[in-house]
Formats: structure tokens, sequence, C-alpha cells
């Protein structure tokens, strides 16, 4: 054989990403020396080895190989076929391994392990080896391979392997180098001669055996798919279209083609391997400079009278309806601090103005927040200063500026915003500890407390005060407060340090040492009940038995539950003072992790009206307040939702439309523990096991001969049904509520339709294809079917409320934006993803008829596959129960 020293270098290769076959491998032979040992020679175990077991000469090994990569393993381990060895150790044998060549990763590795019998069942290691799938030039190996075996231990799947099968800093011994030109041989890179060839192979085979006996070294040889062109690691591209990237000048003439290819076809042509560049969405510095002296021109007041033409006007109303998750472009940016002066005109205006401004610079970071800041005045909406006080704006002089806003907003609007107000906190936090990580530049160190102090935009300061002065929104803060109280997290220690602050505030009066106390009481009786629960889950008694020990617990007055010694605001609805537990009527639920319904005595159940139409008020105004507390569930989820679906229910009221929307209360106390409102109430499913329909449900407390339009229902149940149908019926498409069965769709006798169990939400579901509006046939057959009045105004009544939150998608965006960080399941899933999610929903990209024939398309999408699903799940709960 001869190396052709002319031969030019193929540069042609294909792309892993475009082999579609399965990973095959073909495990050849096992070469070197072996110690043989005859079975009869000793009786001894340990002479056992590579002697067989019932007769002299080789022994029966096999071999194990298993895929792996990054330490996971990716396919179950194949084992070799038995054979018998006359004279050597060949297999033979092809291994198909159940992954294709697209899956592999750059660090995919397969481990071999040579084993061989000791004793009855048993199996000792001979060798192993770790054999990497690519080269160190990112090409997928082909061909033979010669893998050096590492004696009498098993194969390391490991990153950094101690058993690799190419020894590193050892020289290449004659057989490796033979071996490496019969592979060159192979490809075509040595020229073919018949008769001299033949020569050199005899003459190989010749070097092998002898190498073989006197080597004391093993090498597994595994036969790899000979590709005709080397194979280059490639992940397969997005589908996702990119949209092109924008010319802002047309090319010259001259220009029009790059080495000979025309420009309009480097982004088309087909044959063009598109590469990742990191630094694309990083912005251009020649812009960054263009701009920087821009507007130092800009700086002084010279501007103050300049007024935008029509068609800028235009545009700035464009920007000005954008989301709060739009990005700004450097022409938008400039346009927005061209007119800085005028735009205070516009109170939509102010965070997109805070967008445009430059922070690093600090000459212009103040004239935005001392000169131009103050324009707006107390034109700010409440959704904006929300935004102000997301992760998107850190200059603490902007958010003390949103905190003034939240001081016009009385407690009850207050109340709505506080549990994303109390995570707003954590954006201060990381506003200080930005200023700390520029101070300790010049050498002074901060711990986070005094970093917070230093930092703090007023917002902490703000909640204590309201919350001292109003002990219904005071409670609410105290148990956000504590579930953010973990030492384990960053913010951990702030938050405490806020608790602690509201705490000595409370001291301060006899009226807070008073509000001290029911915290603490509330605190006591949160943890009295996680025990007692915490002991029937454990509890390996029957149902009836864990009943009995409940009661037997809450009437033991050594408990002081019942009676409790004073009245007690409950946590979860401070509104809500109990004096007593009722033992008789509390229970289990059957649920897996056996839920306890608690009865509670109220003092203060005939409330004045304006507190009947508070969205914190039960259904039905009684005596008696249930509550089901649950152990082993984070209810921060189900908190969010409710608290979502109870703003959307004073927006629509606003708006003069009332949908009779019944949110219940809903507190997690801890991240696995919680209490929710319990309303009497049915399933949708046991109403249909019981009654057959929902309209002979409701005709049993609500009869009326003479409503025929109401099908012998009194015309107000029946309006609260279509009502609180239509509500919800938007809600749950705004929030992508997913999961959504008879058993979870509740029917009060009053009328009031609600959903219960808010497990999966931003559009994640279990069931495949699920409706985007939940409208199932019982619901729709309750109104009359889909052609009688009540379905239209049904619809009618969508139509408007879907409207009526689509004017104020931003400050439901604000508010979802603000958790992203709170740990809430679905959306700690896709942090990024999650406010898209909803902003999705409300389709402002369209006009609003257009938006309304869009939703109009989605209402009357009724996925078959429900019904099926619904069925599925019914028997699935038979089954169980």
């Amino acid at each position: 054989m001869q190396v052709d020293p002319s031969r030019d270098k193929d540069h042609s290769f294909a792309r892993l990403c475009d082999l579609k076959s399965h990973v095959t491998l073909k495990i050849t032979s096992l070469e070197g020396n072996i110690p043989r040992k005859s079975y009869t020679e000793s009786l001894r175990e340990s002479d056992l080895l590579y002697a067989g077991l019932q007769h002299d000469g080789p022994s029966d090994l096999y071999i194990t190989c298993q895929l792996w990569a990054n330490g996971i393993q990716y396919t179950l381990p194949f084992r070799t076929a038995w054979k018998d060895f006359p004279r050597g150790y060949t297999w033979n044998q092809t291994i198909v391994l159940p992954i294709t060549y697209p899956s592999l990763l750059l660090n995919s590795h397969i481990t071999f392990t040579i084993w061989d019998c000791h004793g009855s069942g048993k199996a000792v290691p001979v060798g192993g080896t770790t054999m990497s799938l690519f080269t160190s030039k990112r090409t997928l190996k082909r061909g033979q391979q010669r893998l050096f075996v590492h004696r009498d231990v098993e194969a390391d799947a490991k990153p950094n392997s101690s058993t690799p099968s190419e020894l590193d800093g050892e020289s290449e011994d004659e057989m490796g180098r033979l071996e490496r030109l019969v592979k060159d041989f192979d490809r075509g890179d040595i020229v073919k001669i018949d008769w001299l060839d033949r020569l050199a192979f005899r003459q190989i085979e010749k070097a092998h055996a002898a190498e073989s006996s006197k080597s004391d070294k093993l090498y597994l040889y595994v036969d790899l798919p000979k590709f005709d062109f080397p194979v280059v690691f490639s992940e397969q591209e997005s589908s996702i279209p990119l949209p092109p990237a924008p010319i802002p000048h047309p090319l010259p003439q001259n220009q029009q083609q790059i080495s000979g290819v025309p420009h309009h076809l480097l982004s088309s042509d087909p044959y063009l391997w598109r590469t990742y560049d990191p630094d694309a969405w990083r912005e251009n510095p020649v812009e960054i400079k263009h701009r920087k002296l821009l507007r130092s021109q800009r700086l002084g007041d010279e501007g103050r009278d300049l007024k935008p033409g029509p068609a800028e006007r235009d545009r700035l109303n464009e920007i000005f309806r954008l989301p709060p998750t739009a990005s700004l472009s450097a022409l938008d940016k400039d346009l927005l601090w061209k007119f800085r002066f005028s735009l205070s005109r516009s109170p939509r205006s102010l965070t997109k103005f805070l967008k445009c401004v430059t922070w690093s610079d600090p000459v212009e970071a103040k004239q935005a927040v001392e000169k131009l800041l103050p324009l707006w005045g107390q034109e700010v909406g409440m959704d904006d200063a929300l935004e102000l006080l997301g992760p998107g704006f850190t200059d603490k002089r902007v958010r003390a500026f949103a905190v003034k806003r939240l001081e016009r907003a009385d407690d009850e609007e207050l109340m709505l915003y506080l549990l994303q107000l109390v995570q707003a906190l954590k954006f201060d936090l990381m506003t200080s500890m930005s200023d700390s990580l520029r101070a300790s530049r010049s050498h002074r160190k901060r711990d986070i407390v005094t970093t917070l102090d230093e930092g703090d935009s007023g917002l902490s300061q703000f909640l204590i005060d309201r919350s001292v002065a109003n002990p219904i929104l005071g409670t609410s803060f105290h148990w956000y407060l504590m579930i953010e109280c973990d030492a384990s997290q960053p913010a951990g220690k702030m938050y405490a340090k806020v608790a602690f602050k509201f705490q000595t505030r409370l001291s301060e009066t006899s009226d807070g040492t008073a509000q001290r106390d029911v915290l603490r009481r509330q605190g006591q009786l949160v943890e009295a009940l996680s025990a007692r629960s915490r002991d029937i889950r454990a509890s390996k008694d029957s149902r009836s038995k864990k009943i009995e020990k409940l009661k037997t617990f809450l009437g033991d007055s050594k408990h002081n539950l019942s009676p409790l010694p004073v009245p007690l605001p409950l946590p979860l609805n401070a509104r809500i003072s109990v004096t007593s537990v009722t033992p008789d009527k509390s229970s289990v639920f059957k649920s897996n992790l056996l839920p306890l319904l608690i009865w509670f005595e109220t003092t203060d159940f005939n409330r004045s009206t304006e507190e009947d139409s508070s969205p914190e008020t039960p259904i039905s105004i009684t005596p008696d307040y249930p509550i089901i507390f649950k152990n082993g569930d984070d209810l921060r989820q189900d908190q969010l939702v409710i608290q979502l679906f109870t703003l959307m229910d004073r927006l629509l009221r606003k708006e003069n439309l009332d949908l009779r929307l019944s949110p219940y209360s809903v507190l997690a106390t801890s991240k696995s523990e919680g209490m929710v409102q319990f309303v009497p109430s049915k399933s949708l499913a046991a109403i249909m096991a019981e009654f057959g329909s929902l309209q002979n449900y409701l005709r049993q407390e609500h009869a009326d001969d003479g409503a025929l339009g109401s099908y012998g229902i009194e015309s107000g149940v029946m309006d609260t049904f279509v009502r609180s149908c239509a509500g919800y019926s938007v809600l749950t498409y705004i929030l992508g509520v997913g999961d959504r069965h008879l058993d979870n769709l509740m029917l009060a006798p009053d009328g009031h339709f609600f959903h219960v169990d808010f497990g999966y939400i931003l559009g994640r579901d279990p069931k495949p294809y699920p409706p985007p509006v939940k409208v199932c046939k019982e619901m729709v057959d309750a109104m009359g079917g889909a052609q009688s009045s009540h379905y239209g105004r049904f619809q009618s009544l969508c139509y408007t409320a879907f409207i009526g939150l689509r004017k104020n998608a931003n400050l439901i965006l604000n508010l979802v934006a603000l958790m992203v960080d709170a740990g809430i399941q679905d959306i700690q899933s896709e942090p990024d993803k999650a406010v898209w999610k909803v902003q999705e929903k409300f389709m402002l990209d369209l006009s609003e008829e257009d938006a309304i024939k869009q939703f109009e398309a989605l209402l009357n999408d009724t996925s078959y596959l429900t019904i099926v699903f619904d069925k599925f799940h019914d028997l699935a709960q038979y089954l169980r129960d």
C-alpha cells in the first residue's frame, strides 16, 4: 500500500441531524493474552476465573454494552448471546440501540464490560472500556475501533471515565499503526495496487498474531458503520421561522455580491449552514455610541417645545398601546426620548418612556428622574405603578414614585394586589444588591439587611403602615410574609426583617398589641390543625375511625377549640370571627391527602350590605363557616388563581357587569399546607348521578311552576346560573386553567356555578386536545340547549366579559409578571413564557372586532374528546371508590 500524497483532502461531510437510522454497532472480537485455567486443576473458587464451568479451554465470556451521556444512562444494557469459542473470542454480533443518531449528545459514549462466570449464577468482570462516539473534531467515529480494555474492572460511565478506550500519553504500538493504515486504505486515502496489497495484508495478519501472543494487553474490536463522508455533530434547527433581518438601506450596486453570491440568496440558499451567534442579541456598540452622542446634545431643555407630527404621533400611540412584555427598538427609544417633554400628556406613556432611558448614563438618568418623572404627577394608572415595581425597573427612585401612586389606593383595592406587592419586595432586594455590588468595589461590606435599608423604595414601610392601620389587611400581609421567610432562599432574611419590623410596629400601640395576640393565636390554630392532619394521614385506621378521632380531638376542652377562649378572626378571612369549632359537623374527605373539613361557629354573620358584596364574603351568609384544611398540598397556585378571579370580578363590576362570580377564599399557610373555604355545593358529576340533570337539581329548592321561560326554575336562580357560567368560562380561558372535568365543576343550590382545583394553569392539561373554553354539554343542556335564549344570553355575556377584561390586560399581565419568582408550580416550569401565555389569550395584536370573532370561534370549538375523557374520569373515580 502506498500513500497518495497528491490526493486532495475531502471537504464533503454529512450532518448528524440528517441521519434518521438507529445507532448500530457490531461487537467483533477480543484480542490479547487471557490466562486460561482448567476446571479440574483446582476446586478453589478463585481458580474458576476465566476457566469456564464444565470444561477446559476458553471460558464462556459475554459482553454487556450500554449508551450513556452526562452520567445518565440512555438505554438499557445489551448482552451478547452465548457462543461457543473453540479457539478465540469472536462474537460478530450486531447490536441496534433504540435511539437514533440525531438524539445523540456530543459527549455520548458506550460502555463495554466483559464478564466471566464465577461460580453458580455469579459473574466477575474480565475488563471494561468506555468508547466515545465522537472524535475531538466533533465527527462521528466510523469503521473498526480498537478499544483498550482495563483488566478486572467494570466500564466507568462517568464523564471523566477511568476506563477510556484510548490512553492519553501512550505511544502507538505496531498493531495500532497498521490498523490506522488499514482504515486509510478502506477510505481510499491509499492507492490500491492488487499484488502489493495482498502481500501487505498477509504480513499484517502475521504481525497481528505475533503481537497478540506476546502482549499482556486486552483489546476489544468493535465495528461502527462506514459512512461515505465524515458525519459532523449538528443539532436539528428550530422549526420556528425566524423573521428576516431588516436592511435599513439598500446596498450599493457594487456591493450586491459577496464572494460571487448574490446578496438576496444569503438568507435563502438551502446549502448555507446557519450557526448560532451568542452576540447576535447584543446591542450594536456603534449604535450605542451614536445614541449617546445624539442624546448628549439633547440633555438640555432645547426640546421642551418640540411637538410630534402626525406620523410621529401615530407611531407614539402605537408604542403606548404595546403590552408590558413588548421590547422597544432603538428607533422607538430615540423617538420617545426626542419628544420626552410632551409625553406626559398621555398617562399611558410613562412606562414606555422609562424603558427608553439609558440608566447606565448618570446624566441621562438624573434628568429622567428629577425633571421628567414628576411631569406625570398623579395621572399614573395602577397597572403602570405595578409594572414599575417589577424586575424591569431597578432604579429605586422610579420604584419610590410607584409607591407614591399606591398610597392613593384604598384598603379594599390594596387587598387585591397585596399578594403581588409582597412579591415585589424581592425586586427591591435585587435593586439593593446591585447597589451593594457597586459599593463592594469601593471596599464597603454590607449584609442583605443593611443593603435593604439603604436601597428600599419605601414599599415595605408603606405596606407595614397600612397593615398596622387595618387588621384585616394586616392578617393577610402577615401570612403572605410567613410563607416567604425561608432561610434557605436569598430573600428569606429580607422577608424576616420586614416581618420583624411589622411585629415591632404592632407592639407600639394597644390596638397593635391586641392584633399581635390575634396573629399568635392564629398561628396556634394552624399548628394544631396541621399536627392533627399529619397524624390522620399517617394513621392506618379506617376513614370512619379517623373521623371519630378528629371529632374527639376537636371536642376535647383541653385543646381550647370547642369553644375558643375568645373570638378569633380566621387567617383565611379576617372578616369572619369564630367562637368555636363544631365537632359533630367536622369530617375527613376521602381523597388521597385526607383533608379535614372543619366547621366553625361565627359571631358576625349578620354583616352589612357593603361587606356582603366583598369578594372575600362567602356565597351564603350562615352562622357557620366551614373550611378545608389541607396538609401535603401546595396551595399557592390555587391562591393566585382565586386572587386573580377576585380581581377580574371587580374589574367587570366597574364595567357594570355582574356575573355573580363567587371566588372562595384560599390561604397557603406554608409551602405544603393551607386553608380553603368550603362552599356547600355539589359537583356536576354527583348532580348528574343523583338527579339526572342540572335543571332537576336547581328545581329541588327553587322550583317555580310559573317560570316557563326558566324551565320551572326561579328566574333569579337561572339568571345566576347563566351569568356565573359565562364568567367562569371567560376567566378560566384567560388563565388557561386545565384538567377540567365534571368533578371539579361545582354548582350551589342557588344557581352559583364555579370551578375548584387549579392544579393546571397557563395551558397545561393532562388530557390531549382540551378545548380553550370549557363549556360542557351539561351546562348547555341546563340552559335549554344551544338554540335557547338563555344560551344566546350566555354567549353575549361571554363576549362582553372578554372585552371588559381585555381593556385591563396590562393590569392582569403585570400582576402575573410579579409572580414569576413566587415558586408557583406552573409558572416556575416556564417562567419566561408565563406572562406571554396569558397575553396570548387577550389577542392584543387584533382589533376589538377581530378579537371578538376569534373568541366566538373558540367558544364554539367543543372538543368531542372532552366528553370521552370525562367518561373515563368518571369510571376511574368509580373504581377508586
